[in-house]
Formats: structure tokens, C-alpha cells, sequence
């Protein structure tokens, strides 16, 4: 466990963001115009219509730094299967993403031991106890293979001090389904930015080290929902996160214009973490998820330097082979002329420096 200490969150203002995003249009009120009651998809690219042979993965145990001035000047981002990725940044800040380490995404029978939608085939790579320290879990939304209610229990056994960055509306799970104390979650919407400042030891002088991170909630074209009765009740997010000379930024969702504009006013990021799975049908996947097509234009849009494909190869969601996302990505980097080391995938397990 953690050995506790300070952590502070420092909303940001005056920072860049369209124009638009002032109209909140993405915000369905209530008839008064007083209250939030859902959120919605604005851009042309959401269809409203929306409402495998399985192949051995690359898999192995992840290995991961022992302290925090370890790191020299290089990010490292293990995979740990699905959406869900460990950012270790060099200034010593750790960033766990949609973690979900159970063999079902979905919600569970008899006391957690029956899961009623798919499981996993390639196992969780660790525990969350094996990680080193967890300072912040971003959670992009609420559908079960990005939250999972003994994941974040876990998280708040092992790492006491992790502070939760959440969309809109979300707080209330956490403090309520989770019992997070209020203090340690952050609800944010598109284009919000917080600083994350913590004070995790002293150094050889005996002075107290602080270091920081900048959280920024970006748009992105989902849905959310943990049962028949809260649609769209909570804000689905894509996230960037800045610390000391690098930056990532994360998303699991298809193809939109806010792509574009998140480029042009946060890019351009030293690393993308970047869906590349669970696209057949397309007829009726493409408004919610990317292919591996749709994947190369968003790593160019949000102006990413390097990328790394995820959502793929934890559980079969959807119609196509299980390998197949990353023959795909090689063959659409192939056919816009780029070099193909700049945006690939590692096994579950894997990390990656940059």
C-alpha cells in the first residue's frame, strides 16, 4: 500500500477551447434550463441508430519502476489489456487509465461470480496491488469495460491517495457506489483543465519534493450507462495529460470534427493511446467505435507524434477476428505513405518508452 501523502487539484482557467464549447451544447437541461439531466452527441458523425475465431495475444508480466526517480527523462505506458493503460511520466506522476482487471465487463450474478456479457481471454497481466503507486485513475466513461465498481474497490485498498478525474455526473457512483471519499473526485467537463500537484517525499536535503501533472477533459462521441435507466446520464470524455516534458493523449472512441479541434488547440502530444478494435458490424459500430482506418485519422488529427493501439485483444466484443486490428493498422498506415513505426501495437503487458 501507498504510504499517504498530499494531494492537491487546482481547476485552470483561461486555457483553449473553441468557441462553441461556451454553448454547452452537448448538455440536455431541464425545461427551466436550471438543471443537467443528460448529455448528447452533437456532431453529424453520431447515428442515432445505434441505441469471432479467437487467437492467442501477446501477453507477459509487466515490469515497472520501484520509485518515482527512476523514471530519467523517458514515459513509459504499459499496456494492461483493453482500454486500460499505466502511465508512468518522468517527472515521477502515475496515471492509471479505465482500469478494469475482471474477467467479465459487465455486470455480475450470484456475488461477482457469473458476469453476464463477455469474458476475458487474455487475463489481466497483474494486480492492482503489483502497481507501484497510482496518483490519478481517469475513467473516459461508464460502461462496463472502462469501470468496474472491484477495480476501484482495489484501487482504494492498494493506493489510498489516488485522486479520480471523472466526466460529468459521474462523482455520484464514486462517492455513492464506490464510497471514495468526495475530496478525492473530480468532476469535469470538455475543455476543463485541473493541475494535479502532489507531495509525495522529500529529497536528499530533507525538502519537500512536488511534483505536477495537468489533467485536461476533452471532448469525444460515446454514450454512457450502467443500466436500462441512465442513458447518457453521465458525460463520456477523451483525456489529455501533461507532466513535465511529456504528454499523452487518450481515447477510446471513433472518428469526430472535435478531433480536429483538440489538435489544434492541446496538440500536439508526444504519445496517443488510440482504439483500434471492436468495429464489425460497421453499419453500426461506426458512430461509437474506430477502426483501424478511422484510427490514423485520429492519431493525425489530434496531432500525436507517436501512437499505440488499444481496445483489442481483452475481450470479443464484436464480429471481427480478434487479430485482425492490427493488420489492418499497418496496411492503412501503409496506404497513406506513413511510416508504420510511428503508430503500432505491444502485447498486454508490454511497455513502451518514449
Amino acid at each position: 500500500m501507498d504510504r499517504k501523502y498530499l494531494t492537491t487539484v487546482t481547476k485552470v482557467a483561461g486555457t483553449r477551447a473553441p468557441s462553441e464549447s461556451r454553448s454547452k451544447e452537448h448538455h440536455v437541461l431541464s425545461s427551466n434550463g436550471s438543471n443537467v439531466l443528460r448529455f448528447r452527441n452533437t456532431h453529424p458523425s453520431w447515428d442515432s441508430h445505434y441505441d469471432g475465431s479467437i487467437f492467442p495475444i501477446l501477453f507477459r508480466s509487466p515490469s515497472f519502476l520501484a520509485t518515482r526517480q527512476s523514471l530519467g527523462d523517458k514515459l513509459r505506458a504499459t499496456w494492461l489489456g483493453h482500454s486500460c493503460y499505466y502511465l508512468e511520466f518522468p517527472s515521477g506522476v502515475r496515471v492509471l487509465f479505465d482500469p478494469v482487471f475482471e474477467d467479465y465487463c459487465s455486470p455480475r450474478l450470484f456475488g461477482g461470480l457469473i458476469g453476464l456479457g463477455p469474458k476475458r481471454y487474455t487475463p489481466p497481466p497483474c494486480t492492482i496491488p503489483d502497481l507501484p503507486a497510482v496518483d490519478a485513475v481517469v475513467i473516459s466513461h461508464t460502461h462496463y469495460d472502462h469501470l468496474s465498481a472491484p477495480s476501484i474497490a482495489q484501487i482504494k485498498k492498494h493506493h489510498p491517495n489516488a485522486q479520480y478525474f471523472v466526466g460529468l455526473g459521474l462523482g455520484n457512483w464514486f462517492t455513492k457506489t464506490a464510497r471514495i471519499d468526495r475530496g478525492k473526485v473530480t468532476e469535469m467537463d470538455w475543455w476543463d483543465d485541473v493541475d494535479l500537484t502532489l507531495a509525495p517525499g522529500h529529497n536528499n536535503k530533507g525538502e519537500p519534493i512536488q511534483i505536477q501533472a495537468r489533467i485536461s477533459c476533452l471532448p469525444a462521441q460515446h454514450s454512457s450507462g450502467r443500466t436500462p435507466f441512465d442513458k447518457d446520464n453521465t458525460l463520456w470524455c477523451s483525456w489529455a495529460v501533461s507532466s513535465g516534458s511529456k504528454s499523452v493523449y487518450i481515447t477510446h472512441l471513433p472518428c469526430c470534427p472535435s478531433f480536429a479541434q483538440i489538435g489544434l488547440l492541446r496538440g500536439p502530444f508526444d504519445v496517443g493511446l488510440i482504439p483500434i478494435g471492436a468495429y464489425k458490424p460497421r453499419q453500426y459500430m461506426s458512430c461509437v467505435h474506430a477502426s483501424p482506418e478511422d484510427a490514423v485519422g485520429i492519431f493525425r488529427d489530434t496531432r500525436c507524434k507517436q501512437g499505440l493501439g488499444m481496445y483489442w485483444g481483452t475481450w470479443a466484443l464484436t464480429f471481427e477476428e480478434v487479430d485482425e486490428p492490427p493488420r489492418l493498422l499497418r496496411e492503412a498506415l501503409r496506404s497513406r505513405g506513413m511510416n508504420q513505426k510511428v503508430f503500432g501495437v505491444i502485447g498486454i503487458g508490454e511497455t513502451r518508452e518514449f
